[in-house]
């Protein structure tokens, strides 16, 4: 392999699963990562990246594939980057979470674990999601399949799912798994009404365009809610358009509408306008009812949620006398899952209008001993409001993928309660919080719990109780 080139390698023999959902093998002392493929794949791989120590490709033929090796329900697997683990069987994919888990909690943690429990596999491994959100566009994306044929190849417009890594390519998915109906109607009715109508799709690169993105969330209560985000305003094409929706899916309970004519495709910061129905629709866990509105989080994976949140109350150990801190509380989910077994409970979460969340879920469940605080982690959480609120005794965390911000961590180490549970959807900054708080905390239970078949995402719960 000459300096600077891309070879093709051929007769890969994959070897293992590697993090982020790829496979590596080795090649002349070099790390190979390669995507969509099993241990005991042998695969010609084209080499798209390549350093010092490691190298990327993709494969280009597949001259063996492993015993392993399970078909891929999707048609577009290997193509929209989503569910990159349908080819590897499930209870293998779970193997693999829990073994990074504690990989991870020992590598970079360098924490000695008790109570590993086995990993909580999802019911469901096929429509377990209750959001999706697509994207429009005006040329769809073209497979590399595509592009070798030489021949000229229509570039209709799409609505689907973003290649990983190319924010102006777009996937046209025909049938997606991951949601109950009616997700996949509402998006293929949307795509022909326009394109018989000759409406345009936006155009990623030049901003410009009528239809721009499509969400659709369905709860466990049985409602749905669509929102459609409009790249112009143009209200007689969006009336139509809105109105035939509504007419062809009379299950929709909350149709709503956003004019977005920012460059960039959020809504949290825009107008959003209820078109038909009502303004949110509910979740329910156990006896409790969830208000969700547009803007609003809510763990996309409705049953795992509850899995997940039971856990953690159970790992908390309340008893009914205690003052709890559910921090990054979100919309409150956790903290009005655990009210009922503690003396108090006090949110702390960034974003105002989700606190607006927690406190509406707080009273829509007549539950009258939670307290919701918005703000910046770090600026709220500090000595003064521990004297003004009560020492906790219990901590809930369940910060995002870049963990805690280590004033934070100190915060909570002087704080020093009896028990913290921190839930975690990235196990690499989980564990480097573990480090910083070893000295006075040991972990004695780890609960993985599988939020996310067929995809390397893993969320785990950490028990830590006081030394001494």
């Amino acid at each position: 392999m000459a300096r600077g080139k891309k070879p093709l390698i051929e007769n890969v023999e994959i070897e293992k699963i590697a993090a982020e959902g790829k496979s590596i093998a080795h090649v002349e002392e070099k790390v190979l990562f390669v995507p969509n493929t099993v241990p005991g794949d042998i695969v010609d791989v084209q080499v798209t990246r390549k350093r010092k120590s490691f190298m990327e490709g993709y494969i280009t033929r597949v001259r063996k594939y492993s015993d392993i090796r399970v078909e891929p329900f999707c048609a577009h697997f290997g193509v929209c980057g989503g569910c990159k683990w349908q080819n590897l069987p499930y209870e293998m994919q779970l193997q693999f979470k829990q073994q990074e888990v504690i990989d991870n909690l020992q590598r970079i943690g360098k924490v000695e674990l008790e109570g590993i429990r086995p990993i909580i596999g999802s019911p469901r491994t096929e429509r377990y999601r209750n959001k999706l959100e697509y994207t429009f566009c005006n040329k769809r994306y073209l497979t590399r399949e595509e592009i070798g044929e030489g021949d000229e190849v229509e570039r209709t417009p799409a609505v689907g799912f973003h290649v990983p890594g190319l924010f102006d390519k777009v996937v046209d998915i025909k049938r997606c798994h991951l949601q109950d109906s009616p997700s996949n109607e509402v998006r293929d009715f949307i795509r022909e009404y326009a394109l018989v109508r000759g409406w345009d799709f936006y155009d990623i690169r030049e901003h410009r365009g009528l239809l721009r993105t499509l969400i659709v969330r369905t709860s466990s209560t049985g409602e749905v809610m669509v929102i459609v985000t409009f790249g112009e305003d143009r209200k007689t094409e969006r009336e139509e358009l809105l109105g035939a929706v509504a007419e062809r899916f009379p299950e929709i309970t909350s149709l709503l509408y956003v004019v977005n004519e920012k460059m960039n495709d959020t809504i949290t910061d825009q107008e959003i306008v209820c078109f038909r129905g009502t303004d949110h629709i509910f979740e329910r866990m156990e006896d409790l009812r969830f208000k969700i509105g547009p803007k609003s989080f809510y763990q996309t994976n409705s049953e795992q949620a509850y899995n997940l949140y039971s856990r953690a109350r159970e790992l908390a150990g309340l008893t009914g006398n205690e003052v709890v801190y559910d921090l990054y509380t979100g919309t409150g989910t956790i903290a009005n899952f655990v009210a009922k077994q503690a003396a108090k409970v006090v949110g702390i979460e960034y974003v105002p209008e989700a606190i607006e969340d927690a406190r509406v879920n707080s009273a829509l469940n007549g539950i009258h001993n939670t307290l919701f605080y918005a703000g910046d982690m770090k600026d709220v959480l500090n000595d003064a409001f521990i004297a003004r609120h009560g020492r906790p005794d219990v901590i809930i965390t369940d910060p995002p993928r870049a963990g805690m911000h280590p004033e934070v961590v100190e915060t909570i180490l002087r704080a020093a309660p009896r028990r913290i549970v921190y839930v975690s959807c990235n196990s690499a900054t989980q564990a480097r919080d573990l480090h910083l708080m070893d000295a006075a905390y040991r972990v004695t239970a780890v609960q993985p719990v599988d939020m996310f078949p067929h995809t390397h995402h893993v969320e785990n719960i950490v028990l830590l109780e006081r030394r001494g």
